[in-house]
């Protein structure tokens, strides 16, 4: 990693009133033996340290499965150790019970109106049938059987005139007797025509009409009866659902393992999860995860994030004991920053573990991410390097006095720093230049702009 100036904390506490007696023209040309680091040649791993927390891969979920929002009335302890068919949470059933109550109600009524209705239906066919094939037929022999009549009685009433006519012209008969024949026949007539015109109103029209009225309210009745067919059926929906939920209400393990609650919100110090809470529908209760598959999410700081890849290998150590790992996700986002965490910007990313007894989820773990590894390289102690405005520089103890170096640096560590150029293998190097090289104090105050204080 870069040092990125982080070398000069040391000023800040030291202060610049310790050298401000010294003239600019003194020189130290040694200092104390403790001080000098020997520059070796060595292999540097370059990693980044992240606390976090074990947790599982592969959770089973346990949700809440009932609407609304439900109240808990037991849960089980975080860390049990379930059987298969626990109960592991109960949830009130009191609304749910009367819910079950009224539905069961409305679903009985519902189905009077789908048996009335229904004979309605049935009622209206047989009003259909009987009007085309019986009143129909009988009312229309009638007026047939009328027909008949009439124009019998007509041609009777036609003969007798006939007749009369001529009894009349042999003057056997009176003109009054002629007249009331040809009333006669004028009634038959018109007799006979009203029944001709009264089958043509009802084969032509009343008929038409009688049947539309009957079609139409079986229709209507077909329409009604399939409207509380619907009803009963959702009626008998929601009254199966509530009873679903009933037993919704009790949530048993599905299989044996290890029950634990899910993770809050960072800023909160309780579980969402306890006698008494309020739970929603979906909304996960409690997890039983899969011990054999874990790993540990930490929080990468934006300075090294761009460093770390999927197969990087990890060590994770858990209880003083350090498991080798390997990173599978690093996240694209960054995590929210947020006043409970410093707002400091920090990428997720998981390192997986091998399957191995005793890890169990909540465990605090420490992460080291190994970001390179360099062999047989020149190191110099961080200790020994100042970061200057043309780059790191370190200074040397030689027979002649210190000699300032300006250092090409590689890559770096907590401890060391890679250097390609600047110091050789043997060297030495002063640690500590700040408190023990004034023209390292010099350099460190311009760098902070305190040159004034320097005399």
């Amino acid at each position: 990693m870069k040092i990125a100036g982080l070398l000069f904390v040391l000023v800040a506490s030291l202060g610049f009133s310790a050298v401000a007696w010294l003239p600019s023209s003194q020189q130290v040309t040694t200092v104390d033996p403790s001080f000098l680091h020997t520059v070796t040649r060595g292999d540097l791993t370059v990693a980044v340290t992240e606390l976090g927390t074990l947790e599982s891969s592969n959770n089973t979920e346990i949700k809440c499965r009932v609407r609304g929002n439900n109240t808990v009335t037991l849960v089980v302890e975080s860390g049990t150790e379930a059987n298969a068919g626990d109960i592991l949470v109960q949830l009130d059933t009191l609304a749910i019970e009367e819910e079950i109550s009224n539905r069961t109600k409305l679903f009985h009524l519902a189905q009077s109106q789908v048996a009335r209705s229904g004979a309605d239906v049935e009622r209206a066919k047989i009003a259909v049938l009987e009007y085309s094939e019986g009143r129909f037929v009988s009312e229309l022999a009638a007026l047939q059987k009328n027909l008949a009549v009439a124009e019998s009685r007509l041609l009777n009433a036609k003969n007798r005139l006939q007749h009369s006519e001529m009894l009349s012209r042999s003057e056997y008969a009176s003109d009054l007797e002629l007249e009331e024949k040809e009333f006669a026949l004028s009634q038959a007539e018109l007799t006979a025509k009203l029944t001709r015109t009264q089958i043509d109103v009802l084969e032509n029209f009343t008929k038409k009409e009688e049947l539309i009225r009957l079609k139409g309210e079986l229709s209507a009745a077909e329409a009604t009866h399939k409207a509380n067919v619907e009803t009963a059926l959702a009626d008998k929906k929601r009254l199966e659902r509530a009873q679903e939920e009933l037993a919704f209400c009790t949530i048993r393990a599905e299989r044996a393992g290890l029950v634990i609650y899910p993770t809050g919100e960072e800023w909160k110090d309780t579980p969402e999860i306890e006698e008494g809470a309020t739970v929603r529908k979906d909304q996960t209760l409690l997890l039983m995860p899969d011990l054999n598959q874990m790993q540990v999410k930490v929080g990468v700081h934006e300075s090294v994030v761009k460093r770390i890849d999927v197969g990087m290998t990890a060590n994770v150590t858990l209880n003083r004991e350090s498991i080798p790992a390997e990173v599978t996700f690093v996240a694209s986002v960054a995590k929210p920053a947020s006043w409970w965490t410093g707002n400091v910007v920090k990428y997720d990313a998981i390192v997986s573990l091998p399957s191995q007894i005793g890890m169990r989820p909540g465990m605090s773990a420490e992460v080291e991410i190994v970001l390179a590894k360099h062999e047989d390289v020149v190191l110099v102690p961080v200790a020994a390097c100042i970061e200057t405005s043309d780059g790191f520089a370190c200074w040397v103890q030689q027979d002649a006095g210190i000699q300032r170096r300006t250092l090409d640096v590689g890559d770096s560590s907590n401890m060391f720093l890679w250097v390609r150029d600047g110091v050789i293998m043997g060297e030495q190097v002063i640690l500590d230049p700040l408190a023990n090289v004034p023209e390292a104090q010099v350099e460190a105050a311009r760098i902070f702009g305190d040159e004034d204080s320097i005399l």
